[in-house]
């Protein structure tokens, strides 16, 4: 189940990035944060349940840090 909600979540991500540099839209980039922490979630737990506790909870770091970025980002894009 994590292996498949990592492949959706970093194909999802692929694909915003490519709309984005295609098109120049910079309105998605929160989208493909959020995306992109997502899969760095999934990565985190799957590492943590293969007893790689310290690059699981590092990711889960990346993980936050990153969500922030993204809600930030959904945060400015809606008053500008």
């Amino acid at each position: 189940m994590i292996k498949i909600l990592r492949i959706i979540f970093s194909i999802t991500t692929l694909i915003l990035s490519i709309i984005g540099l295609i098109t120049e839209n910079f309105e998605l980039i929160p989208f493909m944060m959020l995306f992109l922490s997502l899969t760095m979630l999934t990565l985190g737990i799957q590492e943590i349940q293969q007893n790689k506790k310290l690059a699981g909870w590092f990711l889960i770091g990346v993980f936050a840090f990153t969500f922030y970025v993204s809600i930030n980002g959904f945060v400015l894009n809606s008053f500008f």
